[in-house]
């Protein structure tokens, strides 16, 4: 039974921590982050949450098989957002997590949405296990610091489907009239959406708007990282629930940090906007919520605003 595996996966991070691009815009000369210049957390309000609905659908449904995906009829993910139009479909669940990109008519933007980690499938599993970084791939992300590392496993998985999906993206920009692509993804997917926000923003034309909204989403690289997406991605939202533990792996002593962009859902429907990268010094925010495993709740990172996800909730 492998439940147990992703688990362990889990505690023994919490552990460790106790086509030609088009360039879109030149290198950046970053600071260091320093939280303790930026303003406290803000709550958020109840229109601000239901908001966030029809996007945890969306990435609900890059769990379901891709055939009911490619047809729209994944059951209540496709449901909730209704006249949703996938295109294109990918990966096996395991060795390459399901993907799916397609047009959202309603809100006028391209979507590319990641499947996360699915505790039955052990590649997928095995990939979070790698807490080695290195540099970005200077060929998907051309333009990014030399210095900039990330997740290696993340950028391994990211590499597989990252061509297809930006030629596909074109596509639709150019069938649709559209100037906006939006990435999401929930635990694995959220990171292979956080890489795909910088990829795109690096590949595409400086007009296209590109805004990226993850769920429980795990580290992905480093300061320098971090700092360079702050930069290139200023409409990113990684929305953390309650104590779920996936988003304080791997630690903050293996040199990950978290980018900006922090919606933190509470107990009551209550919801804050943390301002920083890890937030470590706000108490309604994630790192201080769980600040280790003992603090945590695996539970919490299946479910966000009482809608679950995962392969199993497929109907």
């Amino acid at each position: 039974m492998l439940f147990p595996t992703f688990v362990f996966a889990l505690v023994w991070s919490l552990f460790l921590a106790s086509a030609s691009p088009i360039t879109r815009r030149a290198p950046l000369t970053l600071a260091v982050h320093d939280n303790s210049l930026i303003s406290a957390v803000t709550a958020l309000s109840a229109t601000d949450i239901s908001d966030l609905v029809p996007l945890t659908q969306l990435a609900r449904a890059a769990y379901c098989d891709p055939k009911s995906v490619q047809d729209w009829t994944c059951g209540a993910a496709c449901e909730a957002v209704p006249g949703f139009q996938t295109t294109l479909t990918g990966g096996d669940g395991n060795a390459v997590q399901f993907f799916f990109v397609g047009y959202w008519a309603d809100a006028n933007t391209v979507v590319v949405s990641h499947q996360g980690t699915d505790p039955l499938a052990l590649m997928a599993i095995l990939t979070n296990l790698d807490l080695l970084r290195d540099p970005l791939d200077p060929v998907l992300f051309s333009g990014a610091p030399a210095g900039a590392t990330a997740h290696s496993g993340f950028q391994e998985q990211h590499a597989m489907t990252a061509m297809p999906i930006l030629e596909e993206v074109k596509r639709l920009l150019a069938a649709t009239g559209s100037r906006s692509v939006t990435l999401i993804g929930h635990s694995l997917g959220g990171a292979l959406a956080e890489l795909d926000c910088l990829f795109l923003a690096l590949n595409l034309p400086e007009n296209i708007a590109i805004k990226g909204v993850t769920f429980g989403t795990p580290r992905v690289g480093d300061d320098e990282f971090a700092a360079f997406f702050d930069a290139v991605i200023p409409d990113f939202q990684r929305v953390n629930n309650k104590s779920d533990l996936v988003p304080i792996i791997p630690g903050r002593g293996l040199g990950y940090v978290h980018p900006k962009g922090e919606l933190h859902l509470l107990d009551g429907d209550r919801a804050v906007q943390c301002p920083g990268n890890d937030n470590d010094n706000e108490e309604d925010c994630q790192i201080q919520t769980v600040p280790n495993l003992l603090f945590g709740n695996l539970l919490d990172h299946l479910v966000f605003n009482g809608i679950p996800i995962g392969s199993i909730f497929c109907f």
